[in-house]
């Protein structure tokens, strides 16, 4: 299909899916599975958004820092893994600033992502915009950083596939469509924006996503993986321009 990474998004796999990516030359960002979730998102105008931090237990803070030390270590042998991201969408997230410090003692060689799609800080590597579904990028002036800029997640387009959904009725998509020449008519006017962003400083475009799940049915695959609902030559020949080609 042509992408060159994929977000391991709140979900971690056995180790032969990262020898793989490894195989392929993946790059792979890995989430941090969201937990102790109650954080409110306090809005403001436009496509940034500012949460509060969890007050977590000393047992749920613990537990964090057990399995999030644990993904690390496990993983860390993986040379296609290039970012750690311990927060997404101030799910669970707290103690920023400590949390990526401590991620970066344990791995000083990967890139730390630390608030994917909101509750920005200047902690960390990255500056991380969720946007759906059109894509955008950070401001880059927002808080005066020099972050890498990317733009986390973006898309969402559904297509239910008869015969192919997790469930018959009420699936969705951010944005849904009646058929195949429809989504590929929005999905390509969303990849052909990308270059003018990356003009402007984007490094990173995560599209949402890969396959449907459950009664999202906005991946590229089916729930069951046995239709892809692009040629694959298609979308490669597409993501092209995103290489410079």
């Amino acid at each position: 299909m042509g992408f060159n990474m994929i977000r391991k998004h709140v979900k971690v796999e056995p180790a032969r899916w990262y020898y793989h990516c490894d195989q392929l030359g993946m790059l792979v960002w890995q989430d941090m599975p969201s937990g102790d979730m109650g954080n409110r998102w306090e809005m403001r105008p436009g496509i940034y958004g500012k949460a509060t931090d969890k007050d977590r237990t000393p047992e749920s803070e613990q537990g964090f820092r057990n399995e999030w030390k644990e993904i690390i270590n496990d993983l860390y042998n993986f040379p296609g893994i290039v970012v750690w991201v311990p927060f997404n969408e101030a799910w669970g997230q707290f103690k920023t600033q400590d949390i990526v410090q401590w991620t970066q003692r344990l791995d000083p060689s990967r890139l730390v992502n630390a608030a994917s799609g909101g509750n920005f800080t200047t902690a960390g590597h990255i500056f991380d915009l969720h946007n759906y579904p059109e894509p955008l990028m950070p401001e880059p002036t927002l808080f005066g950083s020099n972050q890498i800029l990317v733009l986390g997640e973006f898309g969402g387009l559904g297509l239910p596939v008869d015969g192919h959904t997790w469930q018959d009725k009420n699936n969705w998509g951010y944005q849904s469509f009646k058929n195949q020449d429809e989504l590929w008519n929005r999905y390509e006017e969303f990849i052909r924006t990308i270059p003018h962003l990356i003009e402007m400083g984007l490094s990173a475009a995560v599209y949402t996503q890969t396959t449907d799940v459950e009664v999202e049915t906005n991946g590229l695959m089916t729930y069951d993986r046995k239709v892809i609902k692009f040629p694959e030559e298609k979308l490669r020949k597409l993501h092209a321009i995103l290489y410079g080609k």
